[in-house]
């Protein structure tokens, strides 16, 4: 029997959309790639920050999406910014397409990780921005978390 492997589990996340957004549906999508990018993600090399997804003649792209070039890729290397059409079935583009004509809904990239057969996914939520109150609702709550689990913790050890 041979040993398998375990491979470290590649999740790129867009920690600031947290942040931003309510998500209030969640879909996991294919990405059309270059196989030079495939490798750039397996590296970890690629951003979600200043991405962002819109509808193209019925179809869903992924634009701004950073994927650093590949440092082992020839001159059939690919661009770091380029447009990426995103793969989803026709109802769920539907009801995408359906919610983002919601006054305040927008579709975020939230997370690429790569499927149990070694597809690369993209998580992308439909999402309503948060208000400035919301936002400092959550940080309270976060700081309230941090005190109750460092008290906690002092309580522990005595």
């Amino acid at each position: 029997m041979a040993k398998e492997k375990k491979k470290a589990k590649i999740e790129i996340l867009n920690r600031k959309a947290i942040y931003e957004f309510h998500f209030v549906n969640e879909f996991d999508a294919g990405i059309m790639l270059t196989g030079t990018e495939v490798k750039s993600i397996r590296d970890g090399n690629a951003n979600l920050s200043d991405a962002y997804c819109i509808f193209e003649q019925g179809e869903l792209w992924v634009r701004n999406l950073y994927v650093a070039e590949y440092k082992y890729g020839t001159d059939a290397n690919h661009l770091p910014r380029r447009n990426r059409k995103l793969l989803l079935r026709r109802p769920e583009l539907r009801k995408l397409e359906r919610g983002i004509k919601e006054k305040g809904s927008t579709i975020v990239p939230f997370k690429i990780f790569f499927s149990e057969r070694g597809f690369a996914k993209l998580t992308i939520c439909l999402a309503k921005g948060k208000k400035s109150f919301d936002k400092r609702e959550v940080i309270k709550g976060r700081e309230n978390k941090r005190e109750m689990d460092r008290v906690n913790k002092e309580y522990k050890v005595r």
